[in-house]
């Protein structure tokens, strides 16, 4: 028994030697000499049970026979690189001897961890040097023969580190693992916190080489919070935001919000959240507040969409806190270790949609005055088309867009955000972020509810200078935090374009009227705003004047106004003119400096035709007219009894006066264009609008206009059947006419004699006004023309009394052809005259057996030449019982012939007929003169040979 335990102690200790003359040979660089010893120690201590020096001579094995395949080394972080020393050239090492093994030099492999190979020894011999998988079994069997041991936990975490070095030169990542994963439980007793620290982040840097980078991240976060045990007594927060802020990367973590608006999420957010929340709560404990507000920012941002309702009050709520202390900025943040951190705006709080610069308002958009387009394009090129020009404007067009804005104008973009949060938000100085142009932001602050939804926020500004301003964004300030938002880095924001350029200043205008304001807004098909819209009620045939005051509220003189008017389109005919005024004396208040105020008047009249409302004489009718004027002296005068039946007061509502069914609207623009300032010089100007809503009722109402012929040729009767349509007493007048009083709903007759119309000025065919013009347009432009000169020459108003309203009768829409006839005076005109005096109205007195001298005239005031003629002249006498005696030989002879004679009358011409007659008693005569029929006489209309009754009054020759 004792020589057993002498042989078995003698095994081990010559083992133990062979492998401490293994380690020698290795440190003094004698690789096949170690190999050997290492092997011999191995066999002799496997006989004898030696475990744990026999983990040590397979572990020395193991690195001999690394050093033999990887030169290179396999310690460091840097690359592989030669070591620098070696005597021999570089192509040594490389030297196998036949039937060695082939050394595996990895390129990727680490430095040198200092031991210097033999490179002039043969290099591994097959039965010697291990393979690289014998090297990874041993390994392991050394790390087991480790592990039986309690006190051996230092050199067994040694080899796992060693294995895993060699496994990442490799490149078998999971294998590698298996081995790491045995060191974090191997149990190393009464480490210091300091070990511990470096336990972690040694086992994190072996997770990061075998390319585990979450796993590598875990153990540095252990590490980091190891740094501040509660067991230490001064933690080391530093050191822990520095080991927190080299985990980022494994956890797919960045500080840059940009990485974060770039697809979808990358990583576990809750993860990311925790770690976010121990950077927070680290630099507080560091004592920079603005690290805490910038990583608190960052998390609100960027894990909006994962945070829960509750979180998202807890994060808000604490960091309003941060804030009050040290307001976020977006200013770059350097930290300890160098890095800097960018800013972090709040482009999610509140989220934007939609980015839209609005037009000016419609009274105030600037319009380039038709001249002066085009200048700009034909100042950059002589040529009409350039390819580089278009190719330029198709680059812009995207951006650029079609209006202006004008220098010193309040300007608007329109943005539709919504609130993510789950409570109100209040958003303040917000504002617009702007380049090219001096720009004065005018910041708003708005309160957004709970998950509002889009919501339109309108920001606004005055640009100060002239040119193309571009907006880049907008700055706001939430929960403390100051972010500038720019357009370039929000996702899923649609714009129309966000450049647009700038004009010089403008004066602007403001009007206020007389007239109320209208609750009827007009739509003009030209779809034109309206910026102001009056209202007045006018009886037909009434005027009144619109008193506008135009006020310069702008910081630019006002220079130049030009006014128009436009009738919107209606069905209604309207004749004279509508709108009217008198431009002079309000530009003679012209320049009108800032702040002052000029007066505009414009007459308004209303005169429409009521003919056709059939409504409103549903109750008349002839035998209940009175017949007022001066007395006709006519044989068709005719008495008519007076109405029997008056108008019920209470009219049904369908033909009360006044009722909203009876009234007529007539709607109307006045546009102003004015300009002035810089603006002006540049060639731009405004538009501004004001419309007026009139409604017509109907006052003076003519139901029938006929004619009476009157004893003169060249007068005729006009009768009037007017009606009053208005609740109010009516007085009428004419020219030359006793007024006419008419109570509510009469109607009564007016006879006014008139002397008959040449409406030679007035185009008859339409070859006088053009070829190309329309016959019927022009029948009707000529029917106008004749009823204004009718209205004209009648002069008929109304007025009542008690409202003191006063206006003009027109019978312009009654006008039918055959009235029109009877009003002209024929184109021929015939006078006779009796011893040289006109015979038309008044009796002509002759001597009883005196030659009185008859001479008929012709004045031919047609467009062609008539004639010629043979008139004959019949005298008798009228016994007043509807008997005419023409057999009066005895008492009327003729001296020469009864039968005169005219020759052809040219246009404008005259010519005339001379005969005598001599009255042999006395008496009253009549002188009837007719035509022969010829061909002459039949080619003219009849009303063209219309002659004045002669009447000749023959008195005694001695009286």
């Amino acid at each position: 028994m004792l020589l057993g335990l002498k042989r078995h102690y003698k095994k081990r200790c010559q083992g133990r030697m062979r492998k401490h003359v293994g380690d020698l040979c290795l440190q003094a660089g004698m690789l096949q000499d170690s190999l050997v010893h290492y092997h011999m120690s191995v066999e002799l201590l496997r006989s004898v049970n030696d475990f744990l020096w026999l983990g040590a001579a397979l572990e020395g094995l193991c690195s001999a026979s690394v050093i033999c395949h990887y030169p290179g080394g396999t310690g460091g972080k840097t690359g592989a690189r030669r070591f620098q020393g070696s005597s021999l050239p570089a192509e040594a090492a490389n030297r196998h001897r036949p039937g060695a093994q082939e050394v595996l030099i990895d390129p990727g492999a680490l430095t040198t961890n200092g031991i210097n190979p033999d490179t002039s020894a043969e290099i591994g011999r097959a039965k010697n040097c291990l393979s690289p998988e014998d090297i990874i079994d041993k390994y392991k069997e050394a790390i087991s023969y480790y592990s039986k041991y309690k006190n051996a936990g230092v050199i067994e975490l040694e080899a796992c580190v060693k294995a895993v070095r060699v496994l990442a030169i490799q490149k078998r990542s999971m294998d590698a693992s298996e081995f790491l994963q045995n060191a974090v439980y191997i149990n190393l007793r009464q480490l210091s916190e300091e070990e511990k620290i470096q336990r972690y982040s040694i086992l994190s840097e072996l997770y990061e080489l075998i390319g585990f980078h979450r796993k590598s991240a875990f153990f540095k976060r252990v590490a980091a919070m190891q740094c501040v045990a509660p067991s230490i007594s001064e933690p080391g927060w530093r050191a822990c935001y520095k080991l927190l802020l080299e985990t980022l990367p494994g956890y797919s973590l960045s500080l840059d919000p940009k990485d974060f608006s770039r697809g979808t999420h990358r990583g576990w957010a809750a993860v990311q959240m925790r770690l976010l929340h121990e950077l927070v709560y680290a630099s507080r404990r560091m004592g920079n507040p603005a690290l805490s507000v910038r990583h608190l920012s960052f998390l609100l941002q960027t894990m909006l969409d994962f945070l829960s309702d509750q979180e998202k009050k807890d994060v808000t709520q604490s960091l309003e806190n941060y804030t009050c202390k040290c307001p976020g900025t977006m200013e770059l943040l350097t930290l300890p270790g160098g890095p800097t951190l960018p800013p972090v705006p709040f482009t999610k709080l509140p989220i934007v949609r939609r980015v839209k610069l609005l037009n000016l308002p419609t009274s105030l958009r600037p319009q380039k005055m038709k001249s002066l387009l085009g200048q700009n394009v034909s100042t950059k090129s002589p040529f009409i088309y350039s390819p580089i020009i278009a190719h330029n404007r198709g680059e812009e067009r995207n951006k650029k867009i079609d209006f202006q804005w004008v220098q010193g104008d309040v300007c608007e973009v329109q943005l539709m955000v919504y609130n993510p949060m789950p409570f109100e938000l209040r958003v303040e100085n917000m504002g617009l972020l702007t380049s090219g142009v001096d720009f004065e932001s005018l910041p708003a602050a708005l309160s957004l509810p709970a998950e509002s939804g889009l919501y339109p926020v309108t920001l606004v500004g005055v640009p100060q200078t002239t040119g193309m301003i571009t907006v880049n964004g907008y700055h706001t300030t939430v929960f403390g935090v100051f972010s500038d938002c720019l357009l370039d880095n929000l996702p899923g924001v649609k714009t129309s374009g966000s450049t647009v350029e700038v004009i010089p200043a403008l004066p602007r205008l403001q009007i206020s009227t007389s007239l109320p304001r209208s609750a009827h807004s007009l739509q003009p098909s030209s779809g034109d705003e309206i910026s102001t819209n009056v209202s007045v009620q006018l009886y037909n045939g009434e005027a009144q004047q619109l008193v506008i005051q135009l006020e310069n509220i702008g910081t630019e003189p006002l220079e130049t106004l030009e006014v128009t008017s436009r009738l919107l389109t209606t069905k209604e005919k309207l004749y004279g003119d509508f709108l009217s005024w008198n431009l002079e004396e309000t530009l003679a208040q012209f320049p009108l400096q800032p702040g002052k105020v000029a007066t505009f008047v414009v007459n308004i009249k209303v005169k429409l035709d009521f003919s056709c409302q059939e409504n409103l004489l549903q109750d008349l009718s002839d035998d209940g007219i009175s017949v007022s004027g001066f007395p006709l002296c006519s044989p068709f005068r005719q008495v008519v009894r007076p109405r029997v039946e008056s108008k019920p007061v209470n009219a049904p509502e369908g033909g009360k006066p006044g009722d909203p069914s009876h009234m007529k609207t007539l709607e109307a623009i006045l546009n102003f264009k004015y300009s002035g300032g810089p603006g002006h010089a540049e060639g731009y100007y405004r538009n501004l609008s004001l419309g007026l809503h009139v409604e017509a009722e109907p006052s003076v109402f003519f139901t029938r206009v006929t004619t009476l012929p009157a004893t003169s040729t060249r007068q005729c009767h006009l009768l009037l059947d007017i009606f009053n349509s208005t609740e109010h007493e009516l007085t009428v007048s004419a020219r030359g006419n006793e007024e006419l009083i008419l109570h509510a709903g009469e109607c009564q007759r007016m006879a006014i004699q008139v002397d008959k119309f040449s409406f030679e000025s007035f185009p008859e065919s339409p070859g006088e006004k053009g070829q190309l013009a329309n016959p019927k347009q022009l029948e009707e432009e000529r029917q106008e023309a004749r009823g204004l000169e009718i209205d004209s020459k009648l002069g008929v108003h109304g007025s009542h009394p008690s409202l003191k309203r006063t206006g003009e009768a027109s019978v312009e829409g009654l006008l039918s052809q055959l009235v029109l006839e009877h009003l002209q005076l024929a184109p021929l005109q015939w006078d006779v005259l009796v011893d040289g005096q006109p015979c038309d109205c008044e009796a002509a007195a002759c001597r009883v057996g005196d030659p009185v001298r008859l001479e008929v005239r012709l004045t031919n005031q047609s467009p062609r030449s008539v004639g010629p003629f043979a008139l004959t002249v019949a005298p008798f006498q009228d016994h007043q019982n509807g008997v005419h005696n023409y057999d009066l030989h005895d008492a009327v002879s003729f001296v020469g012939s009864s039968t005169f004679y005219l020759d052809a009358v040219q246009p404008s011409g005259q010519s005339a007929c001379l005969g005598a007659l001599l009255f042999l008693y006395t008496g009253d005569f009549f002188l009837h003169i007719h035509f022969h029929q010829d061909s002459a006489s039949k080619e003219l209309p009849p009303s063209w040979f219309c002659l004045p009754s002669v009447h000749v009054r023959a008195l005694d020759a001695q009286a």
